[in-house]
């Protein structure tokens, strides 16, 4: 059948075709039809259904580019697993969900349904646990929010922490001295900060100390006021330092923590605070956990492959 899309904007139409018609092929692969493509027109060959859903999904996106959403590749095809996992969650409701950042570089959208529900939570309540694979967005949409609610002068301060574990590698043989020792392990922070900021802007905040990045360590006996606080890599505290940082939050603040169970660098025998806390803080009404999956990977499509290899592989293990 022939569908015409002229809602469908240029760039967006350039979009999907992606790089040597990547996503064309993407969205043939994945709803088992045929398409080819002049000017605003598409023809799709296939069965009934399969071209009705394609058909379908081609309306979704021309509702996006009405609204001046552009997609990038990785974008489309999330759009694509989004449709198919859950028709009820329209494209728009999620890909044109903004957090609005004034004086950042970019604004930042959801690119899944968990993320989007992840915000919802993050918006409303104090406490937020997330939980998942790396790539899912856990720690960057957190960042973005902090940002959000810094502007928009909710909070005062913003303060980035994680727990500063040997992942492999020996602190000791590291050049310099505490600080310069542990600033490897707190650069995935700054990245995810120059990336929704920009550098020169994040180094004067830093300076000034509306934004704080330091070691977990750092945080024992304080108490964090007017501030939106985010623990990364939280699966690699002990339960003794999960409970010290959920203590610390003082009134009108605001705590994310995240982390991956799956990726614990803790000894051998050690019990991970982030494990343990799901156990003990789950019946707390105002204490919201949330899961994603390697369904809501956003970065490059292989790490989604990489996660389920993973999976596949630890699975078998455990029936041996």
């Amino acid at each position: 059948m022939f569908v015409n899309f002229d809602s469908i904007e240029e760039a967006n139409i350039k979009s999907l075709f992606g790089n040597l018609d990547q996503n064309l092929r993407f969205l043939e692969q994945n709803f088992s039809v045929t398409i080819t493509c002049r000017d605003n027109s598409f023809k799709i060959d296939g069965e009934e259904k399969a071209v009705q859903s394609a058909v379908s999904f081609l309306n979704s996106l021309g509702q996006l580019s009405s609204s001046g959403v552009t997609l990038n590749q990785e974008e489309f095809r999330s759009a694509v697993r989004v449709f198919q996992e859950d028709r009820s969650e329209g494209l728009h409701e999620i890909f044109a969900q903004r957090i609005e950042l004034n004086f950042a570089r970019k604004n930042v959208s959801p690119k899944t349904i968990t993320q989007k529900r992840y915000l919802k939570l993050v918006d409303r309540y104090d406490l937020v646990i997330a939980i998942g694979p790396a790539g899912t967005g856990k720690t960057y949409l957190a960042v973005a929010k902090a940002v959000s609610a810094l502007q928009s002068h909710i909070v005062e301060k913003i303060i980035l922490t994680r727990p500063a574990v040997e992942a492999g590698e020996k602190l000791g043989f590291l050049p310099g001295d505490v600080i310069e020792k542990v600033n490897p392990y707190l650069r995935p922070l700054y990245d995810a900060l120059f990336d929704i900021v920009d550098r020169e802007k994040t180094l004067k905040l830093i300076e000034r100390g509306t934004i704080e990045i330091a070691p977990l360590a750092y945080m024992r006996g304080r108490t964090l006021n007017n501030s939106f606080i985010i623990m990364d890599e939280a699966q690699n505290t002990s339960p003794e330092q999960m409970k010290m940082f959920l203590t610390r939050l003082g009134p009108s603040s605001k705590a994310v923590v995240t982390g991956d169970i799956t990726q614990v660098d803790l000894p051998t025998g050690k019990t991970s605070g982030l494990i343990q806390a799901q156990k003990i803080l789950s019946p707390v009404k105002e204490i919201k956990f949330i899961y994603f999956s390697e369904k809501d990977v956003v970065r490059h499509k292989l790490v989604r492959d990489i996660i389920q290899a993973y999976q596949k592989y630890e699975d078998r293990k455990h029936f041996k």
